[in-house]
């Protein structure tokens, strides 16, 4: 296949990859040298935490021909989830509410990306008879943040996140590897300058610096990664977030520019972007898996939903129904429950209950 026949392709890959939902597609070459210091600086200091894999597979995110022989390129493509333009901290001071991360609010993600990526592989064979590919949809140890920086799709902010300059950052990065020599597009700039926001917002002070996240520290981290107990001194700090957390995205600048997304699947279901802590902790475990099938909630698992609305009711206002929910899980057939259920029942006792009453 010649040069214009690859350049042509290229920009057909682009016109399916936009009619098949994807607000962006770009393309990568796979070297990824540039980010090795970074990666291998960040595995040193055990910033990563319990997240094992990143280290044990800190090779293959760093040398993608060796995860899928004979790759040459990233096709990289991103879909926009925000369904809202509003950026308020508000949410996080209802103490009442349970704050879910936006991308989890709807339906789980992967397989919606993961079956338009086959599409376009479709479309490409189609055109271009069999070639080697491999889609991934955050489900192997692929640096999709790096290739999609080298592919133009924007730049990774002081907050680590992609950040494109006409989408800001609420999108999801999925990835189609390729044995096809396509052209590839120019990298991404960074546009942060000085500003330090995201910086200054994040609740735990979980960025060592500009570019560098001690993931120990990140409330997204504490809620979903960490399967053991939340240290102690961070669980004030996370307020009523019970599944990830938004600070950092919530205050960056470039969010002005956030594109809806007009996929339904991306909608909250359930009530979760506005449902209460209290009713939330009163789930059984059947009532869990029933409302999260389908959800990127569930893969912490019954225990640590638990787990995090404990620490949330902890930090919230203390009432009656509160204090009897919490008693009523004392005897919880997990310990990690038990534990935190425990440590929010002393920071209740430290506080004056607060009774409503009707006048």
């Amino acid at each position: 296949m010649g040069i214009t026949d690859l350049q042509r392709l290229a920009a057909d890959i682009k016109a399916w990859g936009t009619e098949l939902g994807f607000q962006q597609v770009t393309i990568a070459d796979i070297d990824l040298n540039h980010y090795r210091p970074f990666l291998e600086d960040w595995l040193r200091k055990h910033y990563h935490g319990e997240m094992h894999y990143m280290e044990r597979h800190a090779q293959l995110r760093l040398q993608p021909q060796e995860l899928v022989p004979d790759t040459l390129r990233a096709i990289c493509v991103r879909m926009d989830y925000a369904k809202t333009r509003q950026h308020s901290l508000a949410p996080l001071q209802a103490a009442d509410k349970a704050y879910i991360s936006r991308y989890a609010r709807g339906r789980d993600y992967h397989k919606l990306m993961r079956k338009r990526l086959q599409k376009l592989a479709d479309r490409i064979t189609q055109t271009c008879g069999p070639f080697g590919y491999r889609a991934f949809v955050d489900s192997a140890p692929v640096l999709e943040r790096a290739l999609a920086e080298k592919s133009g799709m924007g730049w990774i902010g002081k907050n680590t996140m992609l950040i494109n300059s006409k989408a800001g950052s609420w999108f999801f990065l999925a990835e189609l590897f390729t044995d096809l020599p396509l052209p590839v597009d120019p990298p991404g700039e960074e546009h942060c300058g000085s500003c330090r926001a995201c910086l200054d917002a994040c609740p735990t002070q979980a960025f060592v610096a500009p570019n560098v996240l001690d993931a120990r520290r990140c409330i997204s981290y504490l809620s979903i990664e960490l399967r053991t107990a939340i240290p102690e001194e961070l669980r004030p700090l996370m307020g009523n977030r019970v599944f990830g957390c938004d600070d950092c995205q919530l205050v960056c600048p470039w969010n002005k520019f956030t594109q809806l997304s007009e996929e339904e699947d991306f909608s909250p279901r359930h009530g979760l972007d506005q449902a209460s802590l209290l009713e939330l902790f009163q789930w059984d475990e059947d009532t869990f898996l029933r409302l999260t099938e389908g959800s990127a909630i569930r893969r912490i698992g019954y225990e640590c939903w638990l787990r995090n609305l404990a620490v949330a009711l902890g930090n919230g206002p203390a009432s009656p129904e509160v204090s009897a929910a919490l008693q009523a899980r004392r005897s919880d057939a997990s310990a990690l429950v038990r534990e935190h259920v425990e440590w929010a029942l002393r920071q209740h006792a430290a506080r004056p209950v607060e009774i409503s009453c009707d006048e």
